[in-house]
């Protein structure tokens, strides 16, 4: 199979930048609209279905590795998810924690293939509309009627539809398949689901981090930032909706339990006395926006209180306060 470093580095590309001006630029992938819309007339629906397949099992793949470094740190990591309101016990706490960066590295590159498979669908999307515009209606209105309160079963059924049509869904119904036939062997699903909850706890308090990296700087003409970390966005939210979709959990208190813990880490970034680990701390505080924005978007099943989402750029107060 294809290996997912083939995609790397992705950077997502404003679609109006001319091609020729990218030619100066090495190791720069432009999947530009019209040349997904190529792929997809070329290769097809089920070569679309194929490729969508190939990309998620490298998905799972991560996600496999990122659950043997959660084990790995499974106490440290369990004692940071009680310590949300005590900031001193976290920052003695975070130096045990060991392979922080691979969790970064492992979940940026989660977040380049799901944002490569997006444009695909994108295109598949185009070229359905073109050819079946009777069908492609009623598949996106019953995506549409799909609430909170929808059966999962029926929910997946719908979006698994939408999803083969190139229609973008809150739970990628591929992903929650992958992610359900990973579950490691001899591991009950209570131990599975606290490995979930642990990781984005690890993620949370391993984003300061990505200060200290020269690369970490977004970069305006790019839209986008030079290691990629945007794709850290897509990453975050698309595996979490997955992992907690499978194990029939609410997807929106995990995601606040995420910000929660990642306002506190940045918030200590930001009394960090060496200038080189806090030289790009407006460029990590920028990426919580991003996933602010993405929590924001209208949709039913991810929904969290905008003033919720949005407390990791304006302070501790507001969520220290809940507890």
């Amino acid at each position: 199979m294809t290996s997912p470093h083939l995609l790397v580095p992705l950077f997502l590309m404003p679609p109006q930048m001319p091609l020729a001006s990218l030619a100066t630029r090495a190791h720069v992938i432009v999947p530009l609209p019209a040349e997904m819309r190529a792929l997809a007339e070329l290769i097809g629906p089920y070569g679309m279905k194929f490729l969508s397949d190939n990309l998620m099992w490298h998905v799972g793949s991560q996600v496999t590795e990122l659950k043997k470094l959660v084990n790995e740190n499974m106490d440290t990591l369990v004692q940071l998810r009680s310590s949300s309101c005590k900031p001193e016990q976290m920052a003695a706490l975070l130096p045990r924690l060991t392979s922080a960066e691979n969790v970064l590295k492992r979940m940026t590159i989660i977040g380049e293939i799901l944002s490569f498979r997006a444009m695909a669908q994108q295109g598949l999307r185009e070229v359905f509309s073109h050819h079946c515009p009777f069908l492609m209606g009623p598949i996106e209105c019953l995506t549409d009627v799909v609430t909170p309160d929808t059966d999962i079963k029926v929910t997946l059924s719908i979006f698994e539809l939408a999803s083969a049509a190139g229609i973008p869904c809150e739970v990628d119904p591929a992903l929650v398949n992958v992610l359900a036939g990973s579950k490691t062997d001899g591991t009950s699903p209570e131990e599975d689901y606290k490995v979930a909850c642990l990781l984005l706890v690890f993620v949370a308090v391993s984003l300061p981090l990505l200060a200290s990296d020269p690369a970490s700087v977004y970069n305006t003409e790019m839209d986008g930032y030079n290691n990629n970390i945007h794709c850290l966005a897509k990453a975050i939210i698309h595996v979490s909706a997955a992992l907690f979709t499978v194990h029939n959990k609410n997807i929106e208190t995990h995601l606040k339990e995420f910000l929660l813990l990642a306002s506190v880490s940045l918030l200590q970034l930001g009394q960090e006395t060496d200038k080189l680990r806090a030289r790009n701390r407006d460029s990590i505080s920028l990426l919580m926006q991003l996933v602010s924005d993405a929590l924001c978007a209208p949709c039913t099943l991810l929904r969290p209180p905008c003033s919720l989402v949005h407390a990791p750029l304006c302070g501790y107060r507001r969520l220290a306060h809940a507890c």
